[in-house]
Formats: C-alpha cells, structure tokens, sequence
C-alpha cells in the first residue's frame, strides 16, 4: 500500500471507465474551494489543463494530491499519461493543486494589486458603440427630452411645493408621523 505522501501509481486505484466524478479543487494559491465535475477518461495531463483555469496556476507547474471525502491523503497524481479514472477517485473527494511557479498565497485574490484602466469621460463621450451614444441617440435616460405636457406638469408641481413651503412660518410647532414610529411635536427650522 501506498504511504501518506508518496504517489499513488494509477496501477493501485480501481478503474472508473468512462463516467465522470464530482470533485472539489482546492489550490495553494488562495483559500476557496471549486466543486467540480470531470470525466474520468482524461488524462492527468488534460485535466491539469482544466486546473489552469479554476486555480490560476499553470499546468506545467502543477502537482496534485488527491484527499478522500474525509480529508486523508489518498495519494499524489503525478503520471500525466495516466487517466484520471486509473486513481481511486470518487464523488466528494477533493482534488489539491500545489503550485509550483513561485506565487503567493492570495496573489490573485487581492484586487488592489491590478491595474485599472479608467477612460476619461470626454474619450467615452466620443466612442459609437457605447451605452452612452445608444441612449442619447434613442432620447431615453438622462437624455430624455420631456415634452411640453410633462414640463408644464413639473413646472406645476414646482410651484404647488413652492407655495407649500412659502405656508410654513420659521418656528412653528408642527407634528411629525413617521410610519411606525409615535407621533413627536417639532419646530420648524428650515424650509426648502
């Protein structure tokens, strides 16, 4: 039997065939957990390809361990040529990519580390095919025009408030209803 740690040849797990197993993928390179589902007819090879794109790290500089459901260590999947169905892998065990590269734990998971790149309003303006040119030129948005009922309608309500607030002296006690809350006697301090 295959010790903790060594590699498990594929001639010691049970051949699956030709179905598919749902993993997890964990990576040395950040601290969450990927499920996913691979067919067990590829080989390590292709599969460290897949890897590539759930963990970041490349497929050349990649070890895999294998871990049971429980978290033992099954073994490491270190034949390329191998197919993944040759190890004993199983629903729920988890799948571990060490890298090798010489990245940082967390490396690609701290944004602050990317360059932005943030184009100035006046380019933006400028460009065809953007959200910008499509509502201006369909008049929606901000860039609606309003037509001669709505801005009579506002400047209506404009003046509706405007007399409201011209009602309401400076210092005056009101009341104020909150929904939810008790009624509370106020003084008014600030119209507008």
């Amino acid at each position: 039997a295959a010790g903790a740690g060594s590699g498990l040849g594929p001639a010691l797990g049970p051949l699956l065939g030709a179905g598919s197993v749902s993993l997890s993928v964990s990576s040395s390179l950040n601290a969450f957990r990927a499920p996913r589902r691979y067919g067990t007819a590829i080989t390590i090879a292709e599969l460290k390809c897949k890897l590539e794109l759930v963990v970041g790290s490349p497929a050349s500089c990649m070890d895999l361990e294998l871990y049971d459901a429980e978290d033992r260590l099954l073994g490491r999947l270190d034949c390329d040529d191998a197919l993944l169905g040759s190890y004993p892998v199983a629903n729920g065990c988890r799948l571990h990519v060490i890298d090798r590269s010489g990245q940082r734990l967390g490396e690609f998971e701290d944004l602050s580390q990317v360059e932005k790149y943030e184009m100035p309003d006046s380019e933006y303006d400028q460009r065809p095919e953007s959200l910008r040119s499509f509502l201006r030129s369909r008049g929606w948005g901000r860039f609606a025009v309003p037509s001669q009922e709505e801005q009579q309608q506002e400047q209506q309500r404009r003046e509706q408030e405007a007399a409201l607030a011209a009602s309401l002296p400076l210092g005056a006690r009101c009341q104020v209803r909150v929904p939810g809350h008790p009624c509370r006697l106020a003084t008014i301090l600030y119209v507008g």
